[in-house]
């Protein structure tokens, strides 16, 4: 019986310890499989921020480099395209204004300077399409630059009427009679003032034709003095008093179309 006993309790025993070995291999099993896990889980992300923060550099200073260079082509082919609507809307406008002031012998010019194109001088109208582009590229420009956007009756209609003033202006100069040159100055005068209360009412505009005015006319007293060609009945230091009311009203109005298309094709 004592024998009996201690053979049953040692298989007891060796039975016990085969079971706890076991349960330990398999914990061991499951902490060492829950580890690998925990560890993957780990390094995948940080591996994957890592690309991301590795990529997105590059990728972001491609992108920018790729939207400034953009925004630069864009801006220069907008600069050209508003360059040339207002080249050709100046030379246009200053062979027909030209060719009344001629046809009404406001101005003379001698017989070598004379084109057969609509009997003017052949370089009037490169000159007044010149002018006109950097004028019209100004006013907005300048608009920006003071922070303050011209935002008074900005649609083509009101351009269109504007335009329509200012041939109505000269086409005065040149019509009209007065008793005298003064009468005459400040009737334009007034027309011209006229103008840009109606169509601009900003003092960057009116700044801007005063200058325009005040610069236009010393070239023009500049080219009558050498003899390019003359005025009839000069009041003022060779040429016409009324003459600078023409010019600050030709700025507005040319102001106006260069607003008007930085506006329509930046937009």
């Amino acid at each position: 019986m004592p024998r009996l006993e201690s053979c049953a309790w040692s298989c007891s025993c060796t039975a016990r310890g085969r079971h706890r070995s076991q349960l330990e291999d398999t914990a061991a099993e499951l902490a060492a499989k829950v580890g690998e896990m925990l560890s993957s889980s780990v390094s995948s992300p940080s591996l994957a921020l890592v690309g991301r923060g590795a990529r997105s550099p590059s990728t972001s200073s491609a992108s920018s480099a790729s939207s400034s260079s953009s925004s630069t082509l864009n801006w220069s082919q907008h600069l050209v395209q508003r360059s040339v609507v207002l080249f050709v809307v100046g030379a246009f406008m200053a062979l027909v204004l030209n060719l009344l002031q001629i046809q009404r012998n406001v101005t003379l010019f001698p017989d070598e300077v004379i084109s057969t194109l609509f009997s003017s001088a052949w370089w009037v109208p490169p000159c007044c399409g010149t002018a006109a582009a950097v004028v019209g590229l100004l006013y907005p420009c300048i608009d920006s630059h003071l922070g303050e956007p011209h935002k008074f009756k900005r649609e083509w209609a009101s351009v269109m009427r504007c335009i329509a003033v200012f041939v109505g202006i000269n086409h005065a100069s040149a019509k009209l009679d007065f008793a005298n040159n003064v009468q005459l100055s400040l009737t334009l005068a007034a027309l011209s003032l006229g103008l840009w209360w109606t169509f601009d009412r900003s003092r960057s505009g009116l700044g801007l034709g005063i200058t325009i005015a005040f610069v236009a006319t010393l070239i023009t007293q500049f080219l009558v003095y050498n003899g390019v060609y003359q005025y009839t009945s000069p009041d003022f230091l060779y040429i016409r008093s009324w003459l600078p009311c023409i010019f600050f009203s030709g700025g507005v109005t040319v102001g106006n179309i260069g607003r008007q298309l930085a506006m329509v094709i930046i937009a």
